[in-house]
């Protein structure tokens, strides 16, 4: 049996390996090398994957997540590690990473696996077209080659420099398969407050990011501000959440630890101890110095007024204003610069149980191309390594079967 595989990231990788087992394997990438954006991941690092017991992924899965229980069963985060032969290590979150802390070892790791495997490896080599007539018949500037099993695993859109084009949506639409609409997950926020540019590098730890529109989230951690808006884990966690919605309103609570009376007293403390001094002063000690003069800004309050000359009324927008800080929100940015693509292939029309389209007997699918994605933590990669090995235990069968 020949079996084609389009895409050499970590999912097409994977499925090379795996496939290998039943057949002839031809591998595409059109990368001049395999894996390119695998070698970007983690801060280049490559977080491979996330060390909690495989039942507690499934929170962590922001779209279709009853869809991958076959596979990631089927192929745990712990089977992964044991696969490869590399050492690992664990870190804060339960991130696992290589303990050389280098992608390129990941990569080479699986590049000679393939290799070992007998996978012919194309690289430079785009697929031009695909087409079925009995056989899958593949062309690239090489000429056309004819398939018995052809699995797609050519990413999402995000980081096109990396070759994540979106080749695989033509393909699969070619085919008669529905897309859902693609969107940045893992993305930063887009701002339309004008004062983000004077706060851009501030980084806010221990904040509360609450949205509300479509639904209501609130997430507790560490938010960056950019020259656009608002990055960070808890942003970019967000994102992922909010891509779809038509409604976001969004607000910071700055001292989160704190109940609304709680934080009026203690700021009632802070006037009494400092009753001659200015309220920008008094508001040096609760929040980041850079952030100060914005937010008495935002709250129409004079930065040198006077604390005995400060209104009880006054006082407590203060502390309204630390507890619900108001940000107006001017979408995503755009899906290049997002770590993760949402959306793809509509996962209704494939098989979860072998990854192979219920439309086209012979062709499956694996990794970013299908309408799945996860927070950040290695999920996403799992994700692509699960997925990628289903589809290559698959081909098999699905040979048997025809």
């Amino acid at each position: 049996m020949k079996i084609a595989i389009i895409g050499g990231g970590p999912a097409g990788m994977m499925a090379g390996i795996i496939a290998s087992r039943h057949g002839q394997v031809s591998l595409f990438e059109k990368n001049e090398k395999l894996g390119k954006k695998l070698y970007i991941t983690g801060k280049g690092r490559c977080n491979i994957t996330n060390n909690k017991d495989i039942s507690e992924f499934f929170p962590a899965l922001v779209r279709n997540p009853e869809f991958l229980y076959s596979a990631f069963y089927q192929f745990t985060n712990q089977d992964l590690q044991d696969l490869i032969p590399l050492t690992f290590k664990v870190e804060r979150g339960d991130r696992v990473f290589p303990k050389s802390d280098k992608s390129s070892d990941v990569i080479s790791a699986l590049e000679k696996m393939l290799r070992e495997a007998g996978v012919q490896v194309y690289k430079n080599t785009p697929v031009l077209d695909l087409e079925k007539k009995g056989h899958f018949l593949l062309k690239t500037k090489e000429g056309t080659q004819a398939f018995d099993r052809v699995i797609l695993a050519t990413g999402g859109k995000s980081y096109p420099v990396t070759g994540s084009t979106g080749d695989g949506y033509g393909f699969a639409q070619k085919f008669g398969h529905s897309l859902v609409p693609l969107r940045g997950g893992l993305v930063g926020i887009l701002l339309k407050d004008s004062f983000v540019k004077d706060l851009e590098g501030l980084s806010l730890r221990n904040v509360s990011l609450k949205a509300q529109g479509d639904g209501k989230l609130s997430l507790f951690g560490e938010a960056l501000f950019t020259g656009q808006g608002l990055s960070g884990p808890i942003a970019l966690t967000m994102s992922s959440y909010i891509n779809r919605w038509e409604k976001v309103d969004l607000v910071l609570d700055l001292k989160p630890g704190l109940t609304l009376e709680k934080l009026d007293q203690a700021i009632l403390r802070d006037f009494q101890e400092g009753q001659n001094k200015e309220i920008q002063t008094i508001l040096a000690g609760r929040l980041p110095h850079r952030l100060v003069d914005v937010f008495l800004s935002v709250l129409d309050l004079d930065p040198h007024q006077k604390v005995n000359e400060t209104t009880k009324a006054e006082r407590r927008r203060l502390v309204e204003g630390m507890k619900n800080f108001p940000l107006h929100y001017g979408g995503l940015d755009k899906l290049d610069h997002a770590i993760i693509t949402s959306g793809g292939v509509d996962v209704k029309e494939i098989d979860p149980s072998s990854m192979e389209s219920k439309k086209v007997p012979g062709l499956y699918f694996c990794g970013e191309v299908l309408d799945l994605d996860a927070l950040t933590g290695g999920y996403n990669l799992q994700i692509a390594f699960s997925t990628g090995h289903l589809a290559g235990e698959s081909v098999g069968k699905g040979f048997e079967k025809s």
